[in-house]
Order: structure tokens, then sequence, then C-alpha cells
């Protein structure tokens, strides 16, 4: 998507990790709401169906003055090197700015980031756990989903069938290969629980860092040597499209953390009718509402999670009204446009105070 990079703008949306998180997710659905209402920038690394982004530099020289009716642009961050670039171009070289944070994490942060989210002019909290860790919290908005761009489709298995990964049916996890995203957890529950599941492939959708290699090799010998290579699967990283295409597919996504800030995956599964297995972490719990659209486990505990499995995928009736709840409850408390909505709230107050 083109745009004038030298356009004056009201807002500046900052994503400068080059790896598809799930921090570019939410960013990037709700700039894709907010460009018909403002003047807006993408800065740093693109997102998919975003406008092309412009670097930090070019970010800068076009806040040096007000834009148009207001009496300063606005920078919305939310990474720790993003913040520290807007408060340099702030507090340093003085740009007309106000800095806007969103912060998932529910735990306390440490002392650089936590000096950092000092210096906002307003922090978004994603729940009011998270909002307990933070200063300057000015509202609390869930994430949301794009469901448009997550949705059922009409015949899962049929989808399933020309995915290519083989089984009449699929799971996944999704998330970086690591111990905090507990992939170990979910090898370990596959591997006590698809001797039961004949039909089933399970999916470690992510990649591993260099520093998680080894825990990768790991896991992998142990898959080998239990003798399901070919149903334990680990396809990479995959582009947004892709996954927006493969979760309608799934018959459960099974997220298995040891922590989670938020949680993007289980909402974007959800809103493409697909119920969830998951750890007590994040808002998982909030997301299954009382278990109308999946269940909720102890965390680290994969006898439990594999007992859980089995009885939802041999269970014939209790899965398809998971999915009907999913979809609905996506639709009804997890829309990204009311997530729009409200971070848009936020910038017309800060605005307003001139």
């Amino acid at each position: 998507m083109r745009v004038d990079s030298e356009r004056m703008a009201e807002l500046f949306v900052t994503n400068f990790n080059r790896n598809y998180t799930g921090v570019s997710a939410t960013a990037a659905g709700v700039l894709r709401q907010q460009m018909a209402r403002y003047d807006v920038h993408l800065v740093g690394q693109p997102l998919p169906d975003c406008p092309d982004p412009i670097t930090p530099a070019a970010a800068r020289r076009l806040s040096h003055t007000p834009p148009p009716g207001r009496p300063f642009a606005i920078w919305h961050v939310r990474r720790n090197s993003e913040m520290q670039t807007a408060i340099w171009a702030r507090d340093v070289l003085r740009l007309p700015i106000r800095v806007v944070f969103t912060s998932a994490a529910q735990r306390l942060h440490s002392v650089w980031p936590r000096w950092l989210i000092s210096r906002m002019d307003a922090v978004i909290a994603t729940t009011a756990r998270a909002a307990e860790f933070v200063q300057h919290v000015r509202a609390v908005v869930p994430h949301g989903v794009d469901t448009a761009r997550f949705a059922p489709v009409d015949d899962r298995a049929a989808a399933w069938s020309v995915s290519g990964f083989g089984g009449r049916r699929g799971i996944a996890t999704i998330g970086r290969i690591r111990p905090e995203k507990g992939t170990n957890v979910f090898v370990e529950t596959m591997l006590r629980a698809l001797p039961d599941l004949p039909d089933v492939t399970a999916l470690v959708i992510g990649k591993a860092t260099n520093k998680h290699e080894g825990f990768l090799a790991g896991l992998r010998a142990q898959i080998a040597a239990a003798g399901l290579s070919e149903r334990i699967l680990f396809p990479g990283e995959m582009a947004p499209d892709d996954l927006a295409r493969l979760l309608p597919s799934l018959e459960l996504l099974v997220q298995l953390p040891l922590y989670e800030g938020y949680g993007m995956a289980p909402l974007e599964a959800m809103a493409s009718g697909v119920p969830l297995l998951a750890s007590d972490t994040g808002y998982f719990r909030h997301f299954t509402q009382e278990g109308a659209n999946g269940v909720i486990l102890d965390r680290d505990a994969p006898v439990a999670a594999a007992k859980a499995l089995r009885a939802l995928l041999n269970g014939p009736d209790r899965l398809p009204a998971m999915a009907r709840n999913a979809r609905e409850d996506a639709v009804r408390l997890f829309s990204v446009t009311q997530e729009a909505a409200d971070i848009n709230a936020v910038y017309e107050a800060l605005w307003a105070e001139g």
C-alpha cells in the first residue's frame, strides 16, 4: 500500500520488530481500523494491509511541526525500543508529540522498561491486571481481533485436507519455540495423547531463535524417539495471510505457555471458529467464557492436557458447540473495531487537553 512518505500526519504507529509477533498483529489490526479516521504513518517495519512504513528519521522530521488542527502529533508505541525512540524525539529533540504506550504484561516490569513507561504521556493496559503494574493508565482496552480477516469455513475437514499436513484432523500451537511459551509442555502432551488419536496431526507454528535451537533439537529428538515425527510437525513461522487460511481448518488450538501477557493467537482462533485448550495464563480464562469456548488447565500439566485433549477430540458433540460459541464471542466481545474506538478515545482526550 503506497502512501506519501512526506505527508504530515497526526498519528505515528511504530513497529520496530522485523518478526511478525502478537504485538505486531495487534498493531496491524488497530491500524487498519484507524486508517479511515486519521492521517497516520506506520514507522519501522511493514505490517500486512497497512501503509508502507516510513523510517524513524522521517517520522521525526514530520513531527517538527504540529499537524493541522492538532496541538501535537501522537506516537503510539508498543515496545521498549519504540518507547526509547519516542522519548528521545519528545524530550531531547523537543518535538511537539505525545507518546502513548500499550502494556499487556501481567507482572512487574524490569527496571529499564519501568523507567520508560514512567515517561509515557498515557498508558493503555490490555487488562485490569496489567494496569496494576504500570503508571499513567488512561484506559483498559482488551485487544481485539479482525473478525472479517479471521473467519470460519463451511467445511473444516475439506480445508484441512488441502493444507498438506496429513491426517484427517489438525490441531496446533502458535508462538515462539521456547520454554516460556510451553512448547515442551505441548510436545509432551502430544506424545501422551496422539497414540490414542490416530487421525490427528499436530503443528508447532513458530520459530526458535538461535538461543533456543538446542531446545528445539531436544524436542525433535523426543518426538523421533516416540515415532511421531510424521505427526508432530514444525512448519516454522507462517505469513499472516497463510495463518489466516490455516486457522479455520483446525479442530482445536492448544496454547500451554507458562506465562503470557495477553495472547492474540486464541482470539484469532476464536474468530475462525476454533475452540481453545489452554493453560491458565494471559487472558485465556476470560476468552473461554466459563468454558463455553474452551478448556483452561493448570500450567505445566501435560498429563491433564492430554486427558482433556482426548476427551475433546473423541467427544462428537462438545467441539461443534464450542466452535460456534467461539466465533460468536469473538464478534460480540473482542472486536478490533471496538478496540480501535477505545484507543482513539485516549488520543482525543490527549488532544483535547492540549
